[in-house]
């Protein structure tokens, strides 16, 4: 069996940013099936490389999280472009597994399988058009029009798709309740983040094993809400409780962020440089609960964030800032708690209970280890993955 797997934010493991799509490349390769990835990289000219039993092509195409609205549109125009020609360059494959966002690699795997007949199945981690609709990002009423009837072509034109939240996976089955939706959530990788003992001595960053820690690690742009936050970190520091807060990552809203911080002088706060697995285990290891945070958008509370999964394997405590389907969870499992949106003063009424009893907190984070191995584990999702391929 061949599958050709488009995705244009593929990572591999030493580079810092989600690897999902690592991760399902490497559950057809651990079966026998041959894959071949297109995706992009920065750099001025093509590059193709075999990895771990993968032939990837990289297609000149920028793009960084700090890019406007306007400039990743484009770049994921390029790549629709760009992909769909080299995928019908590449040869006969079995199937083809398009990962979006954007959604505008629905258009690159229709017209493949136009050309050469590959049925697709279609990857769907974030709700589009209705994200940025109802971030107000896409405001014109034709344009919209036109998102949505491009959604629900792709839909149509899949021969199944795949959702990565059960909030999802109802969306899409209200508007193609003829198709098959797998639902394959993101993975816990459990054997590499695993819960740690706290390191003795104070980070060179300046994080303090002594104090209680709670950090943000992953993307900072506009849909992530980290104003929520910081507002909790003030919460904070006005109420002298011996917290420190982390915020590891890289986006649009970095540099609003730290000016932000200076202004409310929020010295129980650190900003550290984005970084890669490895770096971001060793932060983990001085942490005592992890952040999800989103920006009080309904359609944002459908997601699956790969921070949720990697702080349930490492056996955090996991806090957030909104409602749906991760809420309902984290508190019927009671490996976490859900602030008011609406107040970051809630932060103390939450969180204080878990720093004066450390029988609570080792509790829920041993909770959140064992939802991450029940539920989530990499084996396990790897292989529903590959059983998806077996109903075509």
């Amino acid at each position: 069996m061949k599958v050709l797997l488009l995705h244009q934010h593929y990572h591999s493991p030493e580079k810092g940013g989600a690897i999902r799509s690592y991760y399902l490349t490497q559950a057809l390769v651990a079966k026998g099936i041959k894959v071949t990835v297109i995706t992009t990289h920065n750099e001025q000219s093509y590059l193709k490389r075999d990895d771990e039993g993968v032939e990837i092509h990289f297609l000149p195409i920028a793009y960084n999280n700090r890019f406007t609205f306007a400039a990743r549109i484009v770049s994921f125009l390029q790549f629709t472009w760009r992909a769909s020609r080299l995928g019908g360059q590449l040869g006969k494959f079995d199937f083809c597994y398009a990962i979006s966002v954007p959604l505008t690699v629905g258009i690159a795997a229709m017209w493949i399988k136009r050309r050469t007949g590959i049925p697709f199945i279609f990857e769907v981690g974030d709700l589009w058009p209705e994200a940025p609709i109802q971030m107000g990002v896409v405001r014109n009423s034709l344009f919209q029009k036109s998102l949505y009837a491009l959604e629900n072509r792709i839909y149509q034109s899949a021969h199944s798709i795949v959702a990565l939240s059960p909030a999802i996976k109802q969306e899409i089955e209200k508007k193609v309740n003829q198709k098959r939706v797998h639902l394959i959530p993101n993975m816990a990788d459990c054997e590499f983040f695993v819960p740690q003992q706290k390191p003795a001595q104070v980070n060179h960053t300046g994080i303090d094993p002594s104090k209680f820690t709670v950090a943000y690690i992953g993307a900072i742009g506009i849909a992530n809400g980290l104003d929520y936050f910081l507002e909790c970190a003030n919460t904070a520091r006005k109420a002298q409780l011996p917290v420190q807060f982390l915020l590891m990552g890289d986006g649009a809203e970095l540099e609003r962020l730290k000016n932000a911080k200076e202004k409310l002088a929020l010295t129980n706060l650190l900003f550290l440089e984005f970084g890669n697995r490895e770096r971001v285990r060793q932060v983990l290891s001085y942490v005592d609960a992890c952040f999800v945070c989103y920006k009080n958008v309904p359609v944002l509370q459908t997601g699956s964030p790969n921070k949720y999964f990697d702080a349930l394997a490492a056996g955090k405590l996991v806090l957030t800032n909104f409602g749906g389907w991760i809420k309902t969870e984290i508190e019927s499992e009671k490996c976490g708690v859900a602030l008011d949106a609406h107040h970051p003063s809630d932060f103390i009424k939450k969180v204080s209970p878990f720093m004066s009893d450390q029988n609570l907190l080792r509790s829920y984070q041993s909770n959140s280890r064992a939802l991450a191995k029940k539920k989530y584990s990499r084996e396990l999702l790897s292989d529903q993955f590959v059983r998806v391929f077996s109903t075509l």
